[in-house]
């Protein structure tokens, strides 16, 4: 890991931490709730090897990126607004997108907002599901696999009924 270089970039009013290493076509790794980068770090070193320009952020809110204090600033538009102006501040065009679990669902919404800065999607985990506007995501997850679920467990509300 020693290679790995660690950086943070200003993008769209955060400071977002990142690893990269290599050179070549860019390879943008999106990771999982409650990870960071570091899930990556196998990949990066292996794809590296082959010619890869491979960058691995901590999302908006994970580990040295800024979290910020309201919840309406981690819309989908937010994290992919984040992911664009990381892109335009390195000046690379396209990557060959790869997400996995809650990063892919970021992945798909960056593929919706700018396909033009995609070459390829990889996607890991979870099956594309287009958003359901009468019911929010915690609250579909809930209902399919209960409070015991890992995100579910996270939550806010959930935690006060678990401290109750």
């Amino acid at each position: 890991m020693e290679k790995t270089e660690h950086t943070t970039v200003s993008t769209n009013g955060i400071n977002m931490h990142l690893a990269s290493i290599g050179t070549g076509p860019v390879v943008l790794f999106l990771h999982a709730f409650p990870e960071l980068w570091y899930s990556w770090r196998h990949q990066l070193l292996s794809l590296s090897s082959l010619g890869y320009r491979c960058i691995a952020p901590d999302l908006r809110g994970f580990g040295d990126t800024d979290a910020p204090p309201s919840p309406a600033f981690y819309s989908a538009l937010h994290i992919v607004g984040d992911l664009i102006g990381l892109l335009d501040h390195l000046g690379i065009d396209q990557v060959f997108l790869v997400g996995h679990d809650w990063g892919t669902v970021i992945a798909w919404w960056f593929c919706l907002f700018r396909p033009d800065r995609v070459k390829a999607l990889v996607n890991m985990s979870m099956a594309f599901s287009p958003r359901n506007p009468k019911r929010k995501p915690v609250d579909g997850f809930r209902a399919l696999f209960g409070d015991d679920y890992y995100i579910c467990r996270f939550q806010v509300s959930n935690m006060k009924r678990s401290s109750s």
